[in-house]
């Protein structure tokens, strides 16, 4: 199976003490780039969602938000420092009588100064929030492989499209070779002509000149590492997996046989198809720079 590295999942569960979500988006990257976005109650959890999303993800840019709303009643409590309410009630007491200030000194008034009352986040349940993460994420991570698998699948068929096309490229290439080197043997033969007028003409130096000729424009080493480069990448393709980066080198390869031929084209034609080459590979390597 042929991945694209562009993919979006999300997953949600809930709980009696919460509702976790998970939204997880990726761009094509050299690597795997993984950046995760938890709450601070989920922190400790980061290395198990990323070890989690490591095993089906090898490479792309993946952005994770994890989301935590507490569904349970106390959520959040007062927590009192009866102890400090203490010192400031003695220290107030103090302050008064020092100051020859009567006054009584209410438990409203205490509460009020720093740190006596603070909120605190009650813990949630350890094992309960892991496999209730791990649920989410798995939920979201189905969904974000299977649009991967998907946008692959469209990517895999644009391919050996191309790749048929430039077949029928090639195959134009070698059968003008021959005519190439016909037409240039008649071209020379009646240049002789006119400059020898009657005289006989030189069979072997004309034939020395075709056989030069035919070994400067000959492309057949070219073509046919280009038909291997070929079926090597529709071979990858159909048997699936990690080859983002492996198309990437038969593509670059592909396209230095491309150049040679457009090097050596001495013909409008040959040109056409060499360039028409260089064109569809240059469109696969864009495409296949997106797969996994």
């Amino acid at each position: 199976m042929i991945k694209s590295m562009t993919g979006f999942g999300r997953g949600e569960t809930v709980s009696e003490q919460c509702k976790i979500t998970v939204e997880m988006k990726a761009v094509n990257h050299r690597y795997c780039d993984l950046n995760i976005k938890m709450p601070k109650k989920l922190s400790s959890l980061e290395n198990l969602v990323r070890g989690t999303l490591k095993e089906s993800v090898s490479r792309g840019k993946i952005d994770v938000y994890v989301g935590l709303e507490d569904l349970s009643e106390r959520a959040v409590r007062v927590r009192l420092n009866g102890g400090l309410g203490k010192e400031y009630c003695c220290a107030i007491r103090e302050l008064g009588e020092s100051l020859g200030i009567e006054g009584k000194v209410t438990a409203f008034e205490v509460a009020r100064m720093p740190e006596v009352l603070s909120l605190e986040e009650t813990p949630l349940d350890s094992e309960g929030i892991t496999e209730q993460l791990l649920e989410t994420l798995g939920r979201a991570l189905e969904q974000f492989v299977e649009s991967r698998q998907k946008e692959g699948d469209h990517l895999k068929t644009d391919i050996l499209q191309k790749l048929e096309g430039m077949k029928e490229n090639i195959g134009v290439i070698e059968e003008r070779y021959p005519e190439l080197v016909s037409e240039y043997r008649g071209r020379l033969e009646e240049k002789v002509k006119e400059l020898l007028e009657d005289a006989p003409l030189d069979e072997g130096r004309i034939a020395t000149e075709v056989v030069i000729y035919a070994d400067k424009i000959c492309v057949d080493e070219e073509t046919v590492r280009l038909r291997s480069h070929i079926a090597a990448m529709e071979e990858a393709l159909l048997s699936g997996g990690s080859v983002g980066r492996k198309l990437d080198f038969i593509a670059q390869e592909m396209n230095r046989e491309a150049n040679t031929i457009l090097s050596k084209a001495n013909d409008v034609a040959v040109s056409g198809m060499a360039i028409d080459l260089k064109t569809e590979i240059e469109k696969i390597r864009e495409q296949v720079q997106n797969i996994e």
